[in-house]
């Protein structure tokens, strides 16, 4: 397989693009009906197609038409064959060998590699032209790095974002709200999939949907955190400045998120009282910040995120406690 680092650093030296044609007409037709309709119409270019998720981001939007207008027009892939299945299986008209083709051809852009190392490399060019950018999770793979990227947007004024679709979804803003009425939490317990030897990136992989749901329900002050592991097996502790103390439960066997907290009544599991919207509303959020540049999260939020997935990286490799460091 085609090494992602080495594909990203051919960029700028040429390129050819083909087209998936029999797409190509309905994409066309939805996004000139959009116009019609006095919206503004998002055409969108994925970088990664390693990722499940870009698929789904193409059939979302160019087959199911969840969003009027919206459609995905081109794709680079890291390798040839990564790039036809995506684009075949979500209709995406165009594949181009070079991410820098789709300056000029699209007006959002989706980056999506399933190590987040490689974000930021692939998303710098867009950004810099002032292309609406969504990083899927997590955002980056060091603090620094991002700092750096986002005073780069900021300067710019191009509009970024990035969430976890565990976090930014009706049902974890509905346990927010459960939260604020259920007085003094003493200790947290969240479960969760994560493969600390993962290869794209260990905690990060999967780590991000559990720390970034923690984060939004609980705050984000998190000052120290603790792996303690045998193989793939572990579990985390994470403390909080306020005294808060959470412990994350680290799942190899199962699917699924659950979160239990201890109250003065006894523990409790989180559920949603409500429904996930359709489209949900991590999709929701991206294609209005696509469209009118207000971004749903801030930018510090997201790099303490990041911040605290280095420290729980660190530990997982000494199992002592690691201070998260922002």
């Amino acid at each position: 397989m085609t090494n992602r680092r080495t594909v990203l650093k051919t960029i700028g030296k040429g390129a050819v693009i083909s087209t998936v044609s029999l797409s190509a007409p309905s994409i066309a037709s939805a996004l000139v009906t959009n116009q019609d309709e006095g919206l503004k119409p998002v055409r969108i270019g994925i970088i990664g197609a390693e990722n499940s998720h870009s698929s789904g981001f193409g059939k979302m939007f160019n087959i199911d038409k969840k969003f009027p207008g919206v459609g995905v027009t081109h794709i680079w892939g890291e390798t040839d064959e990564f790039a036809r299945k995506t684009a075949e299986a979500g209709k995406i008209p165009n594949i181009v060998k070079d991410p820098k083709e789709m300056l000029g051809k699209i007006d959002a852009l989706i980056v999506d590699h399933r190590h987040a190392r490689f974000h930021l490399e692939a998303a710098t060019p867009f950004v810099q032209a002032g292309i609406p950018t969504f990083i899927d999770k997590p955002f980056c793979y060091r603090v620094d790095e991002g700092k750096a990227f986002l005073e780069m947007a900021r300067k710019t004024g191009t509009p970024i974002t990035s969430f976890s679709s565990i976090a930014q979804s009706n049902c974890t803003f509905d346990i927010k709200q459960q939260l604020e009425a259920m007085g003094e939490i003493n200790h947290v317990i969240r479960y969760g999939p994560v493969d600390l030897d993962s290869q794209y990136g260990g905690v990060f992989f999967y780590g991000i949907h559990i720390i970034q749901p923690l984060m939004f329900m609980f705050g984000e002050d998190i000052q120290k955190v603790k792996i303690t592991r045998d193989g793939k097996k572990g579990s985390a502790a994470v403390v909080f400045k306020s005294g808060l103390y959470a412990t994350l439960i680290f799942k190899n066997l199962a699917y699924g998120w659950e979160t239990y907290v201890e109250t003065k009544i006894g523990i409790a599991e989180l559920k949603s009282r409500v429904p996930e919207s359709e489209p949900v509303k991590m999709y929701t959020d991206i294609v209005e910040m696509f469209r009118t540049g207000i971004e749903p999260r801030s930018h510090q939020s997201m790099l303490t995120e990041v911040a605290v997935l280095e420290a729980l990286e660190k530990s997982a490799l000494n199992e002592l406690w690691e201070e998260v460091k922002i």
